[in-house]
């Protein structure tokens, strides 16, 4: 396995950036969610706007204009490769934290059918909210957090019937 990231950009886009190149970038945090990147002589103003850790799909703001991004880990494209991501969403039953954080809202209620990909749960995670999205169509069982929660990597959020 390789340790390049694939990114897609805007469904436009694809390319592939090594831990080395994306390490050499000249890259400054300039506020919570900002960045500045200079490449090629060319200055560059990034903002992350929204951020959904579990899909790998990022809404970043470019010089003004918005873009989405989906950024694959080489884990991620083997297991697609192997045809374990396709139906792996439809069975789940419950939805753990993917990391440590704080709840911000929570956008469902039990008893609630949501949609595959509806938003369930904004979670903030190292001072950026990400949205937890329904992983399959389903009614919702139980919420087993309320809004202002500080929850562990892998602690029960939601379940399903």
């Amino acid at each position: 396995m390789d340790n390049s990231y694939s990114v897609k950009v805007d469904a436009d886009f694809d390319f592939k950036l090594s831990k080395d190149q994306i390490s050499s970038l000249d890259l400054i945090k300039t506020g919570e969610n900002a960045y500045h990147l200079l490449k090629d002589g060319i200055s560059y103003h990034i903002e992350i706007l929204a951020a959904d850790f579990c899909s790998g799909m990022y809404t970043i703001g470019i010089n003004g204009s918005e873009h989405q991004a989906l950024i694959s880990t080489p884990l991620d494209e083997l297991i697609e490769k192997m045809g374990f991501a396709t139906n792996s969403n439809k069975n789940i039953d419950s939805i753990e934290a993917p990391m440590p954080g704080l709840i911000l809202d929570i956008l469902v209620n039990e008893g609630q059918e949501v949609k595959e990909e509806d938003q369930l749960v904004i979670l903030e995670a190292m001072k950026m909210e990400n949205i937890i999205t329904s992983p399959r169509n389903g009614v919702i069982k139980k919420i087993a957090v309320k809004k202002g929660d500080a929850v562990d990597k892998k602690q029960l959020l939601i379940e399903f019937q």
